[in-house]
Order: structure tokens, then sequence, then C-alpha cells
């Protein structure tokens, strides 16, 4: 794949990751709306886990903490809030996994990729942020993180598995509902990305293995890279954003590209 291609795959995951706008989203939609040719899931991952260390990088401390929590989790013990924190993670992660397997098996995963799609989850989802941005409270901290919500905003996370919805987005928009402010939201959103992107990681480990191809490899191994570091400065400035400003802009943009990508697939 050309370099230029895979740094502008990586630019784009790395920047669309952390807003709620879908990454995967403008990935499926970039050679759509251009002559490149498709990069395929594998290259799609590889981006993803650019974007996991960026998320790790920024959130260290609690990530740290969680690590140090799951001796004490596989023990069968909660008595520390490491332990706490990996716990709620795990249980979050549950429905996307075996959701993502599904589609996977089915191969329902590949037939959603269509700009009509996304423009109808770009949409649709988009409102539902703004809803809960703005009629629902903003009072409550990451701290607060319970196990039933956990488990809720699995089910949301789960839901992002149809491109244009945005992980992020859905789990924002579920943790708004929840009474958290914007920062909080994110964070948690944030560090539920890890081991979903882990798990995804971890696959495509597998594929990467059985296909023995080096150039995958290499193709794989840049487009990570490129990702991490446009992810890392995306994630800075957003959560810095969120102090002052709202999701309406993200909301309006996915407004606007929902309505004009389901015009011109209709046309």
């Amino acid at each position: 794949m050309p370099l230029f291609q895979l740094i502008l795959l990586a630019v784009i995951q790395g920047i669309t990751e952390f807003l709620p706008i879908s990454s995967s989203g403008h990935l499926i939609l970039l050679p759509q709306l251009t002559s490149m040719a498709d990069q395929g899931q594998t290259i799609d991952v590889a981006v993803h886990v650019g974007t996991l260390g960026a998320v790790i990088l920024y959130f260290w401390s609690d990530v740290k903490e969680a690590l140090l929590g799951l001796p004490r989790l596989l023990r069968g013990k909660l008595d520390t809030p490491g332990a706490r924190l990996a716990f709620l993670l795990i249980v979050a992660t549950i429905p996307a996994i075996l959701v993502g397997l599904v589609l996977k098996v089915t191969g329902l995963a590949d037939m959603m990729r269509s700009a009509l799609v996304i423009g109808v989850t770009m949409l649709v989802f988009g409102v539902v942020l703004w809803w809960a941005d703005q009629k629902f409270p903003d009072t409550r901290e990451a701290r607060e993180w319970t196990l039933r919500e956990a488990w809720i905003l699995g089910l949301w996370q789960a839901v992002a598995l149809i491109p244009g919805t945005s992980r992020s987005g859905i789990t924002i928009t579920g943790a708004r509902f929840m009474g958290y402010a914007r920062a909080d939201a994110a964070k948690i959103s944030m560090l539920m990305s890890v081991p979903v992107i882990i798990a995804s990681g971890v696959l495509l480990g597998l594929d990467i293995a059985t296909s023995d191809d080096a150039v995958v490899v290499k193709d794989a191994a840049i487009a990570a890279g490129f990702a991490f570091v446009s992810a890392l400065l995306a994630l800075v400035l957003m959560m810095r954003l969120l102090r002052s400003v709202s999701f309406t802009p993200y909301v309006i943009y996915r407004v606007v590209l929902g309505a004009g990508l389901i015009l011109w697939s209709l046309s």
C-alpha cells in the first residue's frame, strides 16, 4: 500500500478515534469517496492499535492502577480501586466481544461497510449525543462508575460495531445520560477502549501470523506508528476543550456529514 495512503489513514484514525465522530466510518469512507483502494480491516485494526498506545500514555495512572489491581481481581477480591476498575472494564468489554464475534463469523461486519449505513448512524447518533449532552446533568465523576453502569455502557459500546456510530461517541452519550460530566464521560469512554482494542489487536496478530505476509506486517506497523502520534495530539486537545466546549460542534459535523452521505448514496 502506498506510504501516503497509510499515513493519511493513520492521521484520520488518530484524529477521529477520540472525537465522537466515528473513526471506523471515516476509514471506510476514504476509499469509497476517492480513487484509493480499500485498505481492509487489517489496516483498520492496526491504526486502532496505534491509538491504544495514546490512550495508555495519556491515562497511564488509571491504566497502571487497573493493571496493579488485576492480581487481586484474579484472586476474587475487589477491595482496591485498581481491582474494581479492572473488573468494571472487563464487564464493559464483554458485550462488544460477543457481538463482534457474531458479526465476524456471519460476515455482517463487511456487509455494513457502506456509505448509506454510515450516513444514517452518523446523523441519528449525532442527534442522540446532542440530546444527552444538553438535557442531562453533568455532576457525576468517573470514580462513581458502578457495575450496573459498566454493563449498560458495554451494551452501548457493542452498538458502535455498526460503522458510523462511533465507539467514543456512543459511550460518551451513554455516560452523559447517566449524569457524568463531559470530561469524566470521555475518560470512562477512553478507558473502555483499552480492553476492546487489545482484543481486536490479538485477532489482528493471529491474522497476520497466519498470513505470513511481510508487506502486511510492515504496512500495519507504519500505520500504527503514525496513528499513535496523531491520536495523542487529538486526545490532549479534546480533553482540554471539554473544559469549556460542549459536544455541539461534533454533533453539527455528524449531522451535516450524515445527511450528505444519505443524499449521495440515494442519488
